[in-house]
């Protein structure tokens, strides 16, 4: 049995995040349904993190109470955002390999 949520996050939709992503992440760690809860945010959505305060407030809520959120450093230099993310205490790293490793896993990975 999978023991970690793996999100990949990629929509800037602003409803689809608070009302999905964060709203699921969050709950999965904090209630105990997934041991381990891992996003990882890709693209479109680091601009949202980036520009939007509510969301950031969020991200870096569900960070301190345990989630893993990573973000792709090519991403975040093309888009010249590496420092927002930061600021929400994200890992920013090149993530291609990471996301490769979750793809072999077989393991379910939630896209957004």
């Amino acid at each position: 049995m999978q023991k970690e949520a793996k999100i990949l996050w990629t929509t800037d939709n602003k409803e689809t995040a608070e009302h999905m992503v964060l709203l699921y992440a969050h709950n999965a760690k904090l209630k105990g349904w997934m041991e381990e809860v891992s996003v990882l945010v890709w693209g479109a959505s680091q601009q949202l993190i980036a520009k939007d305060k509510e969301i950031q407030k969020k991200v870096k809520a569900m960070i301190e109470d345990g989630v893993n959120v990573v973000a792709c450093l090519k991403c975040a230099e093309n888009m010249e955002i590496e420092d927002g993310l930061n600021a929400c205490n994200i890992d920013v790293f090149y993530t291609g390999e990471l996301l490769s490793e979750w793809i072999k896993s077989g393991d379910t990975i939630i896209t957004v």
